[in-house]
């Protein structure tokens, strides 16, 4: 079951700040699904995938809201 992280309504950096915190918390391979509403957001996970080894699987829109699929490091 995937750990899911909402930060609709929030703008830049909070989603990112969201996401790093609620990583700690899951083991390595877990799958994060994250929802959003800052179009900002698709090039901000991306880059903090990039940065912090996690792996990056897929996003999509939604009428306004984003839905992005992780995958924490091993």
């Amino acid at each position: 079951m995937a750990v899911v992280v909402d930060t609709k309504g929030l703008k830049c950096p909070l989603p990112v700040l969201r996401l790093r915190k609620a990583l700690r918390d899951v083991p390595a391979g877990e799958i994060v699904e994250v929802f959003a509403t800052d179009p900002g957001t698709v090039g901000d996970f991306q880059a903090f995938c990039k940065t912090s080894g996690n792996e990056f699987l897929e996003w999509r829109e939604d009428s306004g809201v984003y839905f992005f699929k992780l995958k924490k490091a091993a």
